[in-house]
């Protein structure tokens, strides 16, 4: 019995030790736990609060730099992947043709504008003569009626001294008849019937003459009455006054817009000119350049592209699912990945209007009956808020980085 004892406490000594390892494995339970509890909290409250997606990639201008002229390149300032700043002349074609244009345009324009000079001067001018000329004629007219009136009187003037020279002679021949036998016997002096035939010669003379006189006033009259018809139709020709001036007018308005097709000309030449000096829209890289000195290029032509680092935003690939609480305006934290995450402020700018497979080059069609449905992605554009954060040009399209946007506040 004695010898039992001993045995007996040796055996109760070693119970006490296991209940350490039990708490030890309580307290990584609790732990364990209270990390998810943790976790989960924070997944809700992430979830809850914020959408995030590294379906996402910056996006700039691809700016297309092409020829807006045909020419020969004589110059080419840039090499691939060279940063250039707005203005900067990127290749030069041989301006020889287009000088050559301007300087005859410039000639065209000096001869329109003296040809307009001299229609324009001419204007008044034309308004002076024909009002001058119009009175003229009115005078010419009076004065031909006048010269008429005149020769019709000296006519009957001319008339009436036919008819009395025709009385004289006929007395005078009368006279002479009656003397004849007297004469003979020597009733009369030889020198009555001289006197006699002295006059009735005479009256015949006058006779004659009036009669001249007569067909001299008829001459009279039918010049006046001729130039009568040639003042009147000189007169209505001045009538025509107004029209000469409105096309003398037409013709200065029209000499003004030959001077202004011929402005046009010199300026269009001019803009040619410009062209042959292909300048950089505004700062960027060049890229993909395809040019080479010598080489002639057409209208049109795409000599290389400058990508723009100035205007750059993000487009996110959102899931349909997390558009809910998604609003422009929202506040939005960009990390790039190729900067170990750096961290950009955004908002959001725009949602897009469909979605991304319906917007692709072969939109889905459903109308097979094997449908299957798919989450579909939104295109959302997200702006820097302040463009100075990228005044140091990392950001460079194409680059991916995960937007994390707050849906709620």
């Amino acid at each position: 019995m004695a010898d039992e004892k001993p045995e007996e406490k040796q055996d109760e000594s070693p119970d006490p030790q296991p209940e350490k390892p039990k708490s030890r494995r309580r307290f990584i339970i609790i732990a364990v736990v209270a990390l998810l509890v943790v976790g989960a909290l924070l997944f809700w409250w992430h979830s809850t609060y914020y959408e995030d997606t590294d379906d996402a990639q910056v996006n700039g201008h691809l700016i297309q730099i092409s020829a807006r002229i045909a020419g020969q390149v004589i110059k080419v300032n840039v090499d691939e992947n060279q940063a250039v700043e707005a203005g900067t002349v990127l290749v030069e074609l041989d301006p020889k043709d287009f000088q050559v244009a301007v300087q005859q345009d410039e000639a065209n324009l000096q001869s329109a504008e003296a040809a307009y000079e001299a229609a324009r001067v001419n204007v008044p001018v034309t308004n002076i003569n024909t009002g001058s000329t119009l009175t003229s004629a009115g005078a010419d007219v009076h004065g031909s009626t006048a010269q008429i009136a005149q020769a019709e009187r000296q006519l009957d003037a001319a008339r009436a001294r036919v008819v009395q020279a025709q009385a004289n002679s006929t007395k005078s021949q009368a006279d002479l008849d009656r003397y004849r036998p007297l004469v003979e016997k020597d009733v009369i002096s030889k020198q009555q019937f001289d006197a006699a035939v002295d006059a009735a010669d005479a009256n015949k003379a006058a006779l004659v003459e009036a009669q001249a006189n007569v067909i001299a006033s008829e001459d009279a009259v039918r010049v006046a009455r001729d130039r009568l018809a040639q003042s009147e139709a000189s007169f209505k020709n001045a009538q025509t006054a107004p029209q000469q001036v409105a096309i003398q007018k037409a013709k200065a308005d029209q000499a003004a817009a030959i001077v202004q097709q011929a402005q046009a000309e010199l300026d269009q030449a001019k803009l040619n000119l410009s062209y042959t000096r292909i300048i950089a829209p505004e700062a960027g890289i060049v890229t993909r350049k395809s040019v080479e000195v010598g080489q002639n290029v057409s209208i049109g032509q795409n000599m290389m592209t400058l990508v723009s680092l100035n205007d750059i935003w993000i487009t996110a690939n959102f899931k349909e699912t997390q558009l809910e609480h998604m609003r422009a305006g929202q506040a939005v934290v960009i990390s790039v990945d190729a900067y170990g995450g750096r961290k950009f402020d955004g908002k959001i700018t725009q949602i897009g209007g469909a979605t991304g497979s319906v917007l692709s080059l072969f939109p889905p069609e459903n109308a097979t009956g094997n449908y299957v449905k798919v989450v579909q992605r939104v295109p959302v554009r997200i702006d820097l808020s302040d463009p100075k954060q990228n005044s140091d040009h990392l950001l460079r399209p194409g680059l991916s980085v995960e937007p994390k946007v707050r849906v709620k506040d």
